[in-house]
């Protein structure tokens, strides 16, 4: 239930107003039986009303969800507004309803699509999982980055985790640039022996290796490999500079963070948290091609991406992996070892945030489910012990705080809602 407002103060819990009339503010997109995903009403039902119990915390001034279950769509909806309702605006702001077609900044959530267009190239002979990053960028070879691999970098055990220095909104399309400065960066530690998110230096590393690989930037491979095949509208690196105002506004919500949060933020992300959620909204960065964090989708197509991946890489005769480079692709890399950006343990793969036994983002009992976080408050993920592939977008931005609880608890619904599948049938 959302905490009362006190009438003349400035809410201090920056929360975007919510309507008495939810109804009035929820649009659906197709949507199927449940039945024929072997799923009930009262299950998807479940799932909706944790969507907006999330929703009235005021913490998501849009929240859009779709799932799937045997690729079956059992809800796609959206809640909230795209723009006009974010804890600043006032009342009389013009709101732009979002729906199920609304794109979002995906922000780190772009990481595992860019994992899968590596471990696609992987698939085709045309990179190696543990070739060294030297030989594709020579100029990368240096300062102790000589032996650095794809995979150390997919698993974020590279040892460069440091935002790159120099770089500002207006260096987004300078390639030249940026390459100069990952190419600067000297290694935090011995690359290969630990855990350091790289919120920012991961995905860029690993674009160019994909530019030099092919002759193509990442964002043409991706949309001329998979995205166009498969009729996709979004879901790629950036959009058209006449699309930015389509985009749903990113918006800081929840309590002020205060110091060590603020220290740990600044580390993990080499910015304040509210400058890197403006960031989200600055057309400079919408434009580019940041592989790390400025993939644009909607909470269908995103599922929809991982639903290729829960079929074991092959959807609709365009195949993107075998099943056996994805389930290498999906080998736990560093078990229980603390991640020394974020202080806290993820399970990660080569590119994707897993699952686990007891204790996951996904839930208890997921030790087969993989995808990725985008800045805590977006997820896209695939579970094949569950048939299941789903995303959440939100655009409000709380940090680790009250009532963020409730997103991850739409998560859990979503599992909770999601029957085992007999053992024979899970695809890969």
């Amino acid at each position: 239930m959302q905490l009362p407002r006190i009438p003349g103060l400035p809410d201090l819990f920056r929360r975007s107003w919510v309507p008495k009339d939810i109804d009035s503010i929820v649009t659906v997109g197709h949507e199927d039986d449940p039945a024929a995903a072997g799923m009930t009403q009262e299950g998807v039902d479940r799932i909706w009303r944790a969507a907006i119990a999330a929703y009235r915390t005021g913490l998501y001034p849009a929240l859009q969800i779709c799932v799937r279950r045997e690729g079956v769509v059992v809800l796609d909806r959206a809640i909230g507004h795209a723009s006009g309702n974010g804890p600043d605006d006032s009342r009389d702001t013009e709101k732009v309803l979002a729906t199920p077609d609304t794109p979002f900044l995906t922000y780190s959530a772009s990481k595992g699509i860019t994992a899968a267009v590596i471990h696609m190239l992987i698939d085709r002979g045309e990179l190696g999982l543990h070739d060294r990053i030297s030989t594709y960028i020579p100029e990368y070879g240096c300062l102790g980055k000589e032996s650095i691999t794809i995979g150390q970098v997919l698993s974020h055990r590279a040892a460069v985790q440091q935002i790159p220095e120099g770089i500002s909104p207006d260096h987004w399309h300078d390639r030249e640039f940026i390459v100069d400065a990952l190419c600067r960066i000297k290694p935090a530690g011995k690359p290969g022996t630990y855990q350091a998110y790289h919120a920012l230096t991961g995905g860029l590393i690993l674009g160019e290796v994909v530019h030099r690989v092919t002759g193509n930037d990442i964002r043409t491979v991706l949309a001329k490999e998979i995205l166009e095949p498969l009729d996709f509208h979004w879901t790629n690196y950036g959009v058209a500079p006449e699309s930015t105002d389509q985009v749903a506004r990113n918006y800081v919500t929840g309590l002020p963070l205060l110091p060590p949060i603020t220290h740990l933020a600044q580390r993990a992300l080499g910015a304040s948290y509210r400058d890197v959620t403006e960031l989200g909204n600055d057309p400079r960065f919408l434009t580019a091609i940041v592989p790390s964090g400025n993939l644009v989708s909607t909470a269908n197509e995103l599922s929809r991406f991982y639903e290729i991946l829960r079929r074991g890489g092959e959807m609709d005769g365009v195949r993107m992996m075998s099943p056996e480079t994805l389930r290498q692709a999906l080998v736990e890399q560093g078990k229980f070892q603390p991640d020394f950006t974020l202080g806290v343990n993820f399970r990660f793969g080569f590119g994707f945030m897993q699952g686990g036994k007891r204790v996951s983002l996904f839930g208890p009992d997921t030790v087969r489910a993989f995808g990725h976080l985008g800045f805590i408050n977006i997820a896209g993920w695939a579970d094949p012990q569950r048939a299941l592939s789903a995303a959440v977008m939100t655009s409000g931005k709380p940090f680790l705080q009250y009532d963020t609880t409730r997103f991850f608890a739409l998560i859990l619904a979503i599992r909770n809602a999601s029957p085992k599948v007999d053992p024979g049938d899970i695809l890969f």
